[in-house]
């Protein structure tokens, strides 16, 4: 087995330069893009999740390691199946990224990197700590059991978050009509963070677009309304704790609060379900934004 290296490791000192390219543009075109304390919580959160990252390394490759001996096929190391685990692998992300805006458990986790009321590549270093506890790498589990090697597949995961670093800004428009027809491009995934109920829980690619396209859940930036970035109900706070587990203490307090027959609602349901219809779910907004649309129409 070759001893691949890791993409984002690698990416670091990238990463930390366009931050802070991109904060000079920002000091010239829109002061606004940018707020010191929220992009110093980002790094904060992102520093933490890499130190998280590394302590429950060990046993999800152990884990992957034991599925793949169950494996339906021996996928060898020959280039294609590198860029065929690099599109499965994408497609895998693109079920969990919706299963983390559609199931509150994995919404708790997720719901980090959406906190920010900014948009801006420090925006997509803010990530959770939390990952191994929610079960994300569970949506990886297939493409062992089809036969990719586990570490096949960690490296070209680590490809997918490469990419998505630079799709967090508003200082690039949009991109060539076919870039924005396949990959997922800062266009549309500023949709994605947006809360207007026009965009809420849409373009849940990671690299390609062409996954939203196909299975309806698809959004195009329009120029007439500008994304309003963070959650439906902001934090309010940069307090570092906080933002790392509001949404795991809120879980915990609903399913105290809830009749016995709700309470793994409050886990399993979508963010906003409640048991006596007294919050609203992303569905929920959408259709009372469209029916007022239709109204005033």
């Amino acid at each position: 087995m070759p001893a691949l290296p890791n993409p984002v490791t690698l990416a670091i000192p990238a990463f930390v330069l366009l931050v802070m390219a991109e904060m000079v543009v920002a000091r010239f075109r829109d002061r606004s893009r940018f707020c010191p304390r929220d992009t110093l919580t980002s790094l904060a959160l992102g520093l933490g999740s890499t130190i998280a990252g590394v302590l429950s390394a060990g046993l999800v490759f152990a884990l992957a390691v034991w599925i793949h001996q169950y494996r339906l096929f021996d996928i060898g190391w020959a280039w294609w199946a590198f860029v065929l685990a690099f599109v499965l692998d994408d497609l895998a992300y693109y079920w969990f990224h919706r299963t983390a805006h559609r199931v509150r458990w994995f919404w708790a986790s997720h719901v980090v990197h959406h906190s920010s009321q900014h948009y801006n590549l420090s925006t997509a270093l803010r990530q959770t700590w939390t990952g191994f506890v929610s079960l994300a790498f569970l949506f990886r589990l297939p493409l062992f059991l089809i036969g990719f090697p586990p570490a096949m597949v960690f490296f070209v995961a680590g490809l997918n978050l490469v990419y998505q670093f630079w799709i967090h800004t508003e200082t690039v428009g949009r991109m060539p009509r076919w870039v924005e027809a396949v990959m997922n491009t800062p266009s549309h995934h500023r949709v994605h963070h947006a809360t207007n109920p026009r965009y809420l829980d849409r373009n849940y690619a990671g690299v390609f677009i062409v996954w939203d396209r196909m299975f309806g859940t698809y959004t195009p930036e329009v120029d007439e309304e500008r994304p309003r970035y963070g959650i439906v109900r902001n934090l309010g706070s940069f307090n570092l704790i906080w933002a790392a587990f509001h949404e795991w203490i809120g879980i915990a307090k609903d399913v105290w609060a809830a009749p016995w027959g709700s309470k793994l609602g409050y886990v399993w349901r979508e963010p906003g379900w409640s048991h006596d219809g007294s919050r609203e779910t992303s569905d929920v907004i959408r259709e009372k934004w469209e029916a007022s649309r239709t109204r005033s129409g």
